[in-house]
């Protein structure tokens, strides 16, 4: 079956939209912006045949509508701050980031106080997130 490169990127776009609609896991709209990239390359592909440029013209779009939707992204989660324990992994040293089990997933954290350490299978506080680095103390530091 030979399919034209219409048809292809519409059937790329498609599947691209479906996995940002259907899938559960936080996509930040990226698969839903590479989707819409894609269906207009599918038209864009009507009139130009090249496909090195119908790469460049996807990647382009795909780069523009990425930027446009971060806006609509929320920067902090909300999730994060219901659930305010975690336990940790790995010990986390003075200064140094380790590991931490905060609501079922392994996150690299690092102390709020850069001179104390943190034993491993110890309870701890989220205070808050730093990216993808959750800032902890120790559960009997609040006492």
């Amino acid at each position: 079956m030979n399919l034209p490169p219409s048809q292809v990127w519409l059937i790329i776009g498609m599947a691209l939209c479906a996995i940002e609609l259907l899938v559960p896991l936080p996509t930040f709209l990226i698969a839903g912006a590479m989707g819409i990239a894609a269906l207009c390359v599918a038209a864009i592909a009507l009139i130009i045949s090249l496909p090195a440029l119908q790469v460049l013209a996807w990647m382009l779009i795909s780069g523009l509508l990425v930027m446009v939707s971060r806006r609509f992204i929320p920067r902090d989660s909300h999730q994060l701050q219901e659930a305010r324990e975690g336990i940790t992994i790995t010990a986390i040293p003075a200064g140094v980031t380790g590991r931490v089990r905060h609501e079922g997933v392994s996150w690299k954290a690092r102390c709020d106080d850069p001179r104390i350490e943190i034993a491993a299978q110890q309870k701890v506080i989220v205070l808050r997130r730093e990216g993808t680095t959750l800032i902890v103390v120790p559960e009997n530091w609040l006492q």
